[in-house]
C-alpha cells in the first residue's frame, strides 16, 4: 500500500492505547531490517530519516526504494523527517515525498517555536503531510552515540504545551519528561505525573524521543498516559556494532566474509526492532488502519 501520514497511524494508536515505533534509517541494511521486523510482527511502522543523518543517506536514492517497499507490503508505513531543523531539509523531504515532518524548534524560545512550527504546519497540511512539533529540551544529542542526561528545568511545561498545540495545529507533540537521546547517564527517571498532565491538557498524540534505555515497564506506563509514537535508534546501532565486532572475532576479515556479516547485522537489528514493537503494543495492529 502507499505510504500513509503520521496522523493516520497515530490517531488509531492513541485511541486504542498502543504506540508505533519510529526507527531510524541510515542505510539500506537498516531499512530492510526495520521492514523485516514490521512484516514479521504485522505492525505499522514509522521510518525516520533524521536531518543529522543526511551525510550518510541520500534521500533521492533511498526514498524511491522506501515507496516501492511500501507498495509491496500489507502494513502501514510512514516516512518521517526526524528532527528537521532547517527549511532546506524540510523542503527537500517534502519534494521527495515524505508523509510526515518532525520540525524541531525546541532550541527556540516559546514564541519563536510557535511561529516557525505554525509556518511548517501551514506548508505541510496544504499538501497532506503531517507535522510533529517539539516543546521542551530532550537530553543528550540527536544522532546517538553520546551519553545524555535530561535537565528537569527544561522539561515540557504543561500550560505551554496546551497553548503550543492550540496555536500551531500540530498533529503530534514531542515532550521532554526525563527522556534523553543516545545512551543515558545513569537510569532514566521519567516524570509520569507531568506526562499525565500534558495528556489531559493537549488533544493530540504525544511522542517520546530517546527511547533506547527505557525499561519495558516505563514504556508501557508512558503509552497508557498518551504516548503514541516512540523514537528508537541507539539500541539498533549498538546491536549492529556488537554483531559486527562479534563476527570479526569469530570468523575473520576475509573479503568474502562481508556479505554474511551484513546478513547477521540485518537480523540482529530486526530482532531489536521486533522486540520494541512487542513492548510498544503495535504487534498485530497493521490491520487496524
Amino acid at each position: 500500500m502507499p505510504l500513509v501520514t503520521l496522523k493516520e497511524v497515530l490517531d488509531t494508536a492513541y485511541r486504542e492505547g498502543y504506540a508505533v515505533g519510529a526507527f531510524n534509517i541510515i542505510d539500506l541494511e537498516f531499512l530492510e531490517a526495520i521492514v523485516l521486523a514490521a512484516h514479521r510482527k504485522n505492525s505499522p511502522v514509522i521510518l525516520n530519516i533524521a536531518e543529522v543523518h543526511f551525510p550518510f543517506v541520500n534521500l533521492e536514492h533511498i526514498v524511491p526504494v522506501v515507496k516501492e517497499i511500501a507498495r509491496e507490503e500489507h502494513f502501514d508505513m510512514v516516512l518521517n523527517l526526524d528532527h528537521g531543523l532547517t527549511m532546506e531539509a524540510i523542503e527537500r523531504a517534502i519534494a521527495n515525498g515524505f508523509t510526515s515532518i518532525m520540525f524541531d524548534g525546541s532550541h527556540l524560545d516559546f514564541d519563536e517555536n510557535v511561529k516557525q512550527t505554525r509556518e511548517v504546519v501551514k506548508m505541510c497540511h496544504a499538501v497532506n503531510i503531517s507535522v510533529e512539533g517539539e516543546l521542551g529540551a530532550v537530553g543528550g544529542a540527536e544522532g546517538g552515540g553520546l551519553v545524555g542526561k535530561a535537565d528537569p528545568s527544561k522539561y515540557t511545561d504543561v500550560v505551554q504545551a496546551k497553548e503550543f498545540a492550540r496555536q500551531t495545529g500540530v498533529d503530534a507533540l514531542a515532550v521532554a519528561i526525563g527522556n534523553s537521546h543516545g545512551k543515558y547517564k545513569g537510569e532514566p527517571d521519567l516524570d509520569f505525573q507531568r506526562l499525565k498532565a500534558i495528556r489531559d491538557a493537549v488533544a493530540v498524540p504525544l511522542v517520546l524521543h530517546g527511547g533506547s534505555g527505557i525499561s519495558a515497564a516505563d514504556f508501557r506506563n508512558a503509552i497508557s498516559l498518551g504516548i503514541a509514537k516512540i523514537n528508537f535508534f541507539t539500541g539498533m546501532s549498538e546491536a549492529a556494532i556488537q554483531t559486527t565486532t562479534s563476527y570479526v572475532q569469530r570468523i575473520g576479515t576475509q573479503y568474502n566474509d562481508y556479505p554474511m556479516m551484513m546478513k547477521e547485522v540485518k537480523e540482529s537489528v530486526a530482532a531489536v526492532v521486533a522486540e520494541q514493537m512487542e513492548i510498544f503494543g503495535s504487534t498485530g495492529k497493521a490491520a487496524n488502519h
